[in-house]
């Protein structure tokens, strides 16, 4: 039985495997690309598990934030370059709950407005999304929920106070205390930190709490000071001392990730890879709960071509070659309306989209311009390339790379860089490609999914060795990897490294195959469409939650 009072109970009868009632709290979900309340990999991630909850009967409710303006809407500026766009968002098919409460931030009484998605509109499991931008609140307290990830610190901080507050006051007012509370990356933190100051026992906090790590680099986990949060009211009534004890910190720096660690009962990362790495980081750490792992997975209902998946199951060569043919004209139709450019169908394309970040590379392959202008240039094995994704709005490196590759790729007509990277536009990237590039500095990426979705509708990953791939990756069989750099190598040479066995890969395994005239490259993409399935599958992934993380 749904643990939600009505009118929000879910549509369906509990799978008694599912019984345990759970919410789920994220900064971001990518359930539908008309909801814009989602940034990059860890929207995907959310939205995929949401829908598979619906899917699978699941006892689950989500929690997030309605952010007016989204992210961000990227568009080009004048000079054809990136550009950052401001819209407000307006929902009709949110509903209006006619909840309201107030909540701290600051010692300032900051209104809340509490809007529903119900599971039905999109196939999720029901979502509460929250928003401080309502009449109540002057404009600072407005803004909270404006932006996706604020570039503004305490804006930031106010936010995360929002989510992690404002869901455990959403909870009371529905008047109901689930059996878990999963914090998706520490952002919602503070819900620990409320439920603590309600029942003044860690291990009542501990009995309910799990936490998603994402993050595979210390540094990379977010700190703030811990003077700062406390008078932001982020430890709500719990007297300063006591907060700081709790928390783990060492000086005046608060780890969010350590505080989720110690606050928390059980913890999982999201590859068996980073599950290695993250137990390797925290080993020094005091009083922190197991770090299991759960490996990231996609909604395949959700992503899949039905076409491509019918000549999959029929083993069909021919049928997934000609509908592959099929995508590409419906992407490079959004190519030529985006840039100007007539891409061909029937020459091998290469996809590189996701986050635009430092450690992902996006410019690798064009460090050295001869190679890359000989890739594209072969007369005989011809090579198409297109960029897509979104840097941060004030990563200005990230940004610096997205408009490099842009000037870059202005003198070819089979190069290009794509804006609007969100979900529609991830679809028929996937759907369209030949290839999908994925070069991260090894063990960088905890993760990664975009490959998964890929791989679901016949694109081939030619990767390095990291994250979800190296569960999956049978090279030359199911995906092409990149040979791995010795950590010895410099940051350079290690780039050299991987750039050199890109174009390795490339003229002596993925071209020859992709152009031998037989079946030999859709055998290789029918393994890949067969290998990443089911496991892959975000079912799989919202099942081991119930039966490995929240018991």
């Amino acid at each position: 039985m749904s643990f939600l009072p009505e009118p929000y109970q879910h549509p369906y009868k509990i799978d008694p495997k599912y019984k345990k009632s759970v919410v789920y709290f994220s900064s971001e979900f990518a359930i539908d690309q008309a909801l814009k309340i989602y940034s990059g990999g860890l929207g995907f991630l959310a939205g995929s598990h949401m829908r598979s909850a619906y899917d699978l009967k699941q006892n689950l409710i989500g929690i997030g934030i309605l952010w007016s303006y989204g992210y961000y809407a990227q568009a080009r500026g004048e000079d054809r370059g990136m550009a950052v766009q401001k819209r407000r968002k307006i929902y009709h098919f949110l509903q209006d709950t006619g909840i309201k409460y107030s909540i701290k931030i600051h010692g300032a009484d900051v209104w809340v407005k509490v809007m529903y998605l119900p599971a039905d509109t999109f196939g999720s499991a029901p979502m509460f999304l929250l928003t401080t931008d309502i009449e109540e609140n002057d404009y600072m307290s407005r803004t909270i929920s404006h932006k996706l990830y604020d570039s503004d610190f305490l804006t930031r901080i106010a936010q995360y106070i929002l989510l992690g507050v404002g869901g455990a006051t959403l909870l009371e007012h529905l008047g109901v205390d689930p059996d878990v509370w999963h914090l998706n990356e520490a952002h919602a933190l503070s819900a620990a930190f409320h439920v603590y100051d309600k029942t003044r026992s860690l291990e009542e906090v501990k009995k309910r709490f799990v936490f998603t790590t994402h993050t595979p680099v210390e540094a990379g986990n977010e700190k703030s000071s811990f003077d700062l949060l406390y008078k932001f009211t982020f430890f709500g009534n719990i007297p300063r001392d006591e907060a700081y004890q709790l928390s783990g910190v060492h000086g005046d720096e608060f780890s969010h990730s350590l505080a989720a660690l110690r606050m928390s009962h059980k913890s999982n990362a999201v590859s068996k890879l980073h599950g290695e790495v993250a137990r390797g980081m925290w080993q020094h750490a005091e009083g922190i709960c197991e770090i299991d792992h759960v490996t990231n997975a996609q909604n395949k209902k959700y992503w899949v071509d039905e076409k491509l998946e019918a000549a999959r199951l029929a083993g069909d060569l021919k049928a997934l070659a000609a509908r592959k043919r099929e995508l590409k004209v419906r992407l490079f139709k959004e190519v030529a309306d985006q840039t100007g450019r007539l891409m061909d169908p029937d020459v091998l394309t290469i996809v590189w989209a996701r986050r635009f970040a430092g450690y992902k590379r996006a410019d690798l392959i064009t460090r050295d311009i001869e190679q890359f202008e000989a890739l594209l240039r072969n007369a005989d094995r011809p090579v198409q390339v297109i960029w897509a994704g979104k840097p941060f709005p004030k990563d200005f490196g990230a940004i610096d790379v997205f408009n490099k590759i842009f000037h870059i790729t202005q003198k070819y007509a089979s190069a290009t860089i794509l804006v609007g990277y969100e979900l529609a536009l991830s679809k028929l990237l996937k759907d369209g490609s030949d290839i999908w590039l994925n070069n991260p500095i090894v063990t960088r990426e905890a993760s990664g999914t975009s490959g998964m979705t890929a791989a679901m509708n016949g694109s081939v990953n030619v990767s390095t060795y990291d994250g979800w791939v190296c569960e999956f990756a049978k090279d030359g069989e199911n995906s092409f990897i990149i040979p791995e750099a010795s950590p010895t190598l410099s940051d350079d040479a290690r780039d050299e490294h991987d750039r050199l066995g890109f174009y390795q890969l490339m003229e002596t395994k993925v071209l020859p195959a992709y152009y031998s005239g037989g079946d030999d490259w859709w055998k290789i993409v029918h393994n890949s469409m067969n290998d990443v399935v089911p496991f892959f599958d975000s079912g799989r992934m919202a099942d081991e939650y119930y039966t490995k993380v929240y018991k």
